[in-house]
């Protein structure tokens, strides 16, 4: 069973004053482990602690030292056996040096040497399972296992919690849920200007008349833009020339950048889709879009798209696997008058097509109550305030043991 944890307010803040947390990630460029690193960073600070990231870098270093992290200069990334190995007796070295008290590993070679390096000094280790991890072989099971090695576990949806426990029985008496958040301060229509809004759609070229579907996703197989291109040819097939896709992320390789560039004039819908890379206004991003899609192909851990669409109150469709059927409300299970957004079954191009469709026609009435319904339920369920706090309470408990 997974563990409930007590509010903040349930423990004293002095159990964490002073004390020292380095998380390590292999970078700090995008993403959801990252965005969690810089946030916890700031809970870290706020209660007196001192947060220091061991990580190659990235363009988010700037945000995590505004919010009182410690960036230390760290090869993470690296996955070569011999240089993982050299990088667990550094990061013993910097554990001692610094006084480190708990190290928190958010990928599986850092986490590798995170566990070597903790195992040298006495620190604790907390593991986040960020990602759905195959196990397709016992040499990649073995290789993903060390994410159920830690002294904490937390897995970031119940969906994750699962697959922890059925793959790795061993650490489920260690598994913590502790589902991503939202920071509702920044993402919030009342927090965006019309101004920031105009200039991104100035920015990608649209006119005012074009409606804009938004898949905001680091450009790779599993996030579904192939789907997507196939969803779109149908609509255009149909009619539907106002609308513009927006494909909003970092390649995954220049390769794959080039499959979809390919893929999109094969269909015969260059006119419809754009890849436009990086977007560093992503609240502004939501608000300038009709609909979000995160049409995933695989089953994902968590959805932090979905949260940040529905805090914006942005219609989004997701697929029906992984954790997103615990974020997103959606009929069948939920009634359309309680719906936060659509779920259709992942590489579903017709289906994709139709909740697209479906999302575009709703009535200025229908949109609002969906807007109002989508926040609250983030409000309620996954604010960063509850994440942080929950993470808070891991920490403090190991440094009571």
């Amino acid at each position: 069973m997974s563990q409930t944890l007590a509010p903040l307010a349930a423990a004293p803040d002095h159990l964490l004053a002073g004390r020292t947390v380095l998380q390590i990630v292999p970078d700090l460029q995008s993403g959801g482990a990252e965005r969690a690193t810089v946030e916890m960073a700031e809970a870290l600070a706020q209660v007196g602690a001192r947060c220091l990231v061991a990580s190659r870098g990235g363009r988010m270093v700037s945000e995590l030292q505004s919010k009182g992290g410690v960036w230390t200069p760290f090869p993470a990334a690296t996955k070569n056996p011999v240089a993982m190995a050299l990088n667990s007796l550094r990061l013993a070295r910097i554990i001692r040096e610094e006084g480190v008290d708990i190290v928190h590993a958010r990928s599986r070679a850092p986490a590798w040497v995170a566990y070597y390096a903790t195992r040298r000094t006495g620190a604790k280790l907390v593991t986040t399972y960020h990602s759905a991890y195959d196990g397709a072989s016992p040499i990649k099971l073995r290789y993903n296992a060390i994410m159920a090695s830690g002294d904490v576990v937390i897995a970031i949806s119940e969906f994750a919690a699962q697959r922890i426990r059925r793959l790795h029985p061993e650490a489920a008496d260690r598994v913590v849920v502790i589902p991503r958040g939202a920071d509702l301060r920044f993402f919030s229509p009342l927090a965006v200007s019309p101004a920031r809004v105009e200039r991104l759609r100035v920015e990608w070229g649209l006119a005012a008349h074009e409606r804009v579907v938004l898949l905001p996703a680091r450009l790779a197989a599993r996030k579904g833009h192939a789907v997507t291109i196939e969803a779109v040819k149908r609509l255009a097939e149909e009619g539907a020339d106002d609308i513009r896709v927006l494909f909003v992320g970092d390649p995954h390789s220049d390769s794959f950048r080039r499959a979809l560039e390919a893929q999109i004039a094969r269909a015969g819908v260059g006119d419809l889709v754009r890849i436009v890379g990086h977007c560093e206004d992503m609240p502004a991003a939501y608000l300038a879009a009709a609909v979000i899609i995160a049409p995933s192909t695989e089953p994902e851990a968590f959805g932090r798209v979905a949260i940040e669409a529905q805090a914006m109150g942005a219609p989004v469709i997701v697929s029906d696997i992984g954790a997103s059927p615990e974020i997103v409300l959606a009929p069948p299970q939920t009634p359309p008058q309680q719906a936060t957004g659509w779920r259709v079954p992942p590489g579903d191009a017709g289906r994709l097509a139709a909740a697209i469709r479906e999302a575009l026609t709703m009535t200025a009435s229908m949109r609002d109550e969906m807007m109002l319904r989508a926040r609250d339920n983030v409000q309620s369920r996954f604010s960063i305030e509850h994440m942080q706090h929950a993470t808070l309470e891991v920490y403090r408990r190991l440094l009571q043991r």
